[in-house]
């Protein structure tokens, strides 16, 4: 049996020996990885140096107002334009160009005005109306010379050659096209005239609004979602709040009822999706008949408005089958564990004892959460601002040809340059905002160092939060007496270590996982620009790639949690302690397979109790179908924006909630094994483990070679 034991551990590196004067974490421990602790100062001195270089230089009102030919902003307050927020086009139909979707800028003259025109009317009809010129004036550029006669006007882009009725979209004037019984309208006319008295089809202007309206239409879909939130937001934070009570109180009677409450976590997960189902074939059956609720999903194409989708049949039949699988899977899952299930649950029981001893652990995800605001607030400023760091470039338009067409251009100068007299039609005004070509570069290097520097420090926040709840409660399980040999404030004791000690060690696991992250980010970008090629090879060695990091990425997030643990234990650095925390899940294969992620399903199962209860009241109730609270809700565009950032926003909840019970339970299985290694329960080598978790855990493990060779 020794031979055997020796060969089976020399395989996964040598067992921990007996240490008489091994407590728990290590309190006299020294620095780890201060290279990468030197490395991690110096690139968020760097990272404040990008945020002073963008917020110096930007400029985000270029994102969120629009800017006319002479790159002054619409609706800006403290400008001249500040009571004309929206944006005006001479002529439309010159939208149908690439500049739209390549600069965002219509080859036509644009101005700010205080309101989108409402009628139709001609340069040349309102010339000989006093009353009607007054109104036209207002939407002729600022060069404009009443004096002028009606060609020269016309010829030098004064003034639009006719007016059309317009709505206001995204800030800008856009013709209010709309469908009558098939036909295409603006207002009530199919055709409309030019300003040189030709009549048109208004199929032409369908054609020249189209490429904005594309580009638009994201922004028009973004402006209703933000509707939505400003009259829902209090709301979906009500919802959230149930979300973190819910949440709370699942968490105190789990530290109290820890194996009465995950069988009644499994029953309620079980009859939430059978209401489901159930729910969803109600639907079905009461849609039979109903016009137009046969229609396929296929044929209906993408709709911004979800709501379409539920008067389909299909839908409600693919929710069914949808929720009728993951039934039938939970289920089973069930069955095959039940034994595992519970073991698992004395791995909980005693996760809760930890949980009550450590209780403002529970907070300590609301810590986590801060840090992650802090790094997206500034990950996200740094971002637009950066992004608007470019200066206005002004390019010559010709309705014509022209040699200089394209070319930059100085708004100031141009009328008396050779540009002009070359070409005496042509305008030189705004096109985008840009710079030189060295400076863009410049500014795209910027951008990826901001994005590298999000992952890196979300990454070591969530690295903090991992070694500290470690720490913490390594210090519950090593105590022989608990917790009279536990120290005072274990919570703080091992956020302290970790920040003065291991902020090193913790920077090079993040670090690591963050390069991963970039060239995942990286893939994501190619695949959307490889997505119009035709290069099979290419998408598929593009498919595999990104399988590949996505493993890899799973892969590391589960060795750096553990290396944290030994971290938070031993005090030893990054690669040694990921090494160990290895070798020790290795000798212990059997019992991480069957025990540890028996743990992680029952979890998974409580946060999907709290997002699917809170997530069925919230569609409840933005959908109207309370009754007592019906006149409540609000009035909304999609009232799935509302639902699913409640769904999503539990999620994280309860992951944050649940997320301290993981760890405790992956903490206290690594010093189990570590425990079963060192001791061996006679008096001499006292078990630091409970009898109970003792004799249930090694009953769970079916590896008796292997607890026959430790025990030895």
């Amino acid at each position: 049996m020794g031979g055997q034991r020796q060969d089976y551990y020399g395989k996964h590196g040598n067992p921990q020996k007996y240490d008489p004067t091994f407590k728990g974490p290590i309190y006299n421990r020294g620095c780890t990885d201060i290279i990468c602790c030197v490395f991690l100062l110096l690139a968020i001195v760097g990272y404040v140096a990008v945020g002073i270089i963008a917020w110096t230089h930007g400029d985000p009102r270029k994102v969120i107002y629009p800017t006319d030919s002479r790159g002054e902003f619409c609706g800006q307050k403290g400008t001249k334009n500040a009571d004309k927020p929206y944006l005006f086009y001479f002529n439309i139909v010159k939208c149908a160009s690439p500049l739209v979707l390549l600069e965002f800028q219509c080859p036509t003259p644009q101005i700010c005005v205080e309101k989108c025109p409402d009628r139709y009317l001609t340069y040349l009809n309102a010339h000989s109306s006093s009353q009607d010129f007054a109104y036209y004036k207002q939407f002729c550029g600022p060069g404009f010379q009443p004096s002028k006669g009606v060609a020269e006007v016309l010829r030098d882009g004064d003034c639009p050659a006719v007016l059309i009725p317009s709505t206001p979209l995204a800030r800008r004037c856009f013709p209010a096209i709309h469908a009558r019984k098939g036909v295409l309208m603006v207002g009530n006319e199919t055709t409309y005239e030019d300003g040189h008295g030709h009549r048109k089809n208004i199929t032409e202007l369908v054609e020249g609004a189209k490429m904005a309206n594309g580009v638009l239409e994201a922004r028009q879909l973004a402006m209703r979602v933000f509707e939505d939130y400003t009259v829902s937001w209090y709301w979906i934070v009500i919802g959230l709040v149930i979300a973190m009570a819910v949440s709370l109180l699942f968490i105190v009677l789990l530290r109290f009822l820890a194996g009465i409450m995950v069988w009644v976590m499994i029953v309620l997960v079980i009859l939430v999706l059978g209401y489901g189902i159930f729910h969803c074939y109600m639907e079905y059956a009461r849609l039979r008949g109903e016009a137009g609720s046969d229609i396929s999903l296929v044929d209906l194409g993408f709709q911004t408005d979800l709501r379409v989708y539920l008067h389909l049949r299909q839908t409600w039949m693919a929710f069914m089958i949808i929720l009728s699988i993951l039934e039938v899977v939970i289920i089973l899952l069930l069955i095959f564990l039940r034994k595992r299930i519970l073991i698992a649950i004395a791995l909980i029981k005693e996760a809760s004892r930890a949980v009550g001893y450590v209780m403002c652990s529970l907070l300590y995800p609301l810590v986590t959460f801060f840090l992650l605001c802090l790094c997206i607030a500034y990950w996200a400023s740094t971002a637009v601002f950066l992004s608007t760091s470019n200066e206005a470039i002004y390019k010559i338009f010709n309705d014509t040809a022209c040699p200089v067409a394209g070319k930059t251009c100085n708004p100031e100068t141009f009328a008396t340059s050779n540009e002009s007299r070359l070409c005496p039609g042509a305008h030189c005004q705004f096109a985008f905002y840009g710079g030189e070509s060295g400076y863009h570069r410049a500014l795209l290097g910027l951008q990826i160092f901001n994005v590298f520097m999000f992952f890196w420090l979300a990454n070591f926040v969530l690295a903090l939060g991992q070694v500290t709840l470690a720490g913490a409660f390594a210090s519950y399980y090593w105590a022989m007496r608990k917790p009279d040999d536990m120290p005072a404030f274990p919570l703080f004791s091992a956020f302290g270590r970790a920040l003065r000690y291991h902020t090193g060690s913790l920077a090079f696991g993040a670090l690591i996982l963050a390069i991963v992250q970039v060239i995942r980010v990286l893939l994501e970008y190619l695949d959307q620009r490889l997505k119009a090629a035709d290069n099979k090879f290419a998408k598929f060695l593009l498919a595999c790639l990104k399988c590949c990091f996505w493993c890899l990425e799973k892969f590391i997030k589960f060795l750096n949690r553990n290396a944290y643990i030994m971290i938070a234990i031993y005090g030893t650095n990054f690669c040694t302690s990921a090494r160990n925390a290895f070798f020790l899940l290795m000798r212990n294969i059997i019992r991480v397979a069957v025990l540890d992620k028996v743990t992680d399903f029952l979890f998974l199962l409580g946060k999907l109790l709290v997002v699917g209860s809170v997530g069925i009241l919230a569609f409840f109730f933005f959908t109207h179908r309370i009754k007592i609270v019906q006149d409540t809700a609000p009035s909304l565009n999609y009232y799935w924006v509302p639902i699913l950032t409640v769904i999503v926003g539990s999620y994280l909840i309860a992951h944050g909630f649940f997320s301290v019970y993981g760890m405790c339970v992956d903490t206290l299985f690594l010093c189990f094994c570590e425990d079963l290694e060192r001791n061996d329960g006679s008096q001499e080598r006292p078990y630091f483990m409970s009898p109970e978790l003792r004799g249930i855990l090694l009953q769970g493990s079916s590896d008796k070679g292997q607890e026959e060779g430790v025990d030895e």
